[in-house]
């Protein structure tokens, strides 16, 4: 599978991200609200952030996963990106605090699930999300995902509790 290095839609234009997106990338993840239901805590190191960069540029390379840089008036506003996963493709997304609302990471996984299943090899494309994520549940019914089920003690989310959390899987298929 080969992706795009960009992708361009009605209000926002969907890049590789690169190693200069590191600090935008840094000051997302570091957001207690944003991360809230991610599988980390808040960023505190500018290493693990490079780490991060580091691994979404190999893994591009490799044809594993791709990630987009959200941009908005050419400032990064959100990552996205789609995991290779048997006959499918996974999606996992992360946007800034300061343009929840606007409807931007629907759009952007308009565009993603679009390329994704433009390619005659994928099936499927998922996401899970916490329970208690509605915010991320909405987007998903919004790219006409279906809910297909409940996944217990599924995701650890050490900003919530320490046990793992349910969560809801979606997907859209052919």
């Amino acid at each position: 599978m080969k992706a795009p290095e960009i992708i361009e839609t009605e209000r926002l234009s969907l890049r590789r991200l690169v190693m200069a997106d590191a600090q935008a990338v840094f000051d997302m993840n570091a957001h207690p609200d944003v991360v809230r239901h991610m599988t980390r805590t808040p960023s505190t190191e500018m290493a693990d952030t490079v780490g991060f960069l580091e691994r979404c540029q190999r893994v591009w390379d490799e044809g594993d996963a791709f990630t987009w840089a959200i941009t908005l008036e050419g400032g990064v506003v959100g990552t996205i990106e789609a995991r290779n996963s048997r006959h499918g493709v996974e999606l996992g997304y992360l946007l800034d605090r300061s343009v929840w609302g606007n409807g931007y990471m629907l759009e952007a996984g308009h565009a993603v699930t679009e390329w994704a299943m433009g390619d005659p090899t994928v099936f499927r494309v998922w996401a899970f999300t916490n329970v208690g994520n509605t915010a991320s549940q909405k987007v998903l019914e919004g790219l006409g995902m279906t809910r297909e089920g409940r996944l217990h003690r599924w995701v650890p989310q050490p900003n919530v509790a320490p046990i793992p959390a349910d969560a809801y899987i979606y997907a859209l298929w052919r």
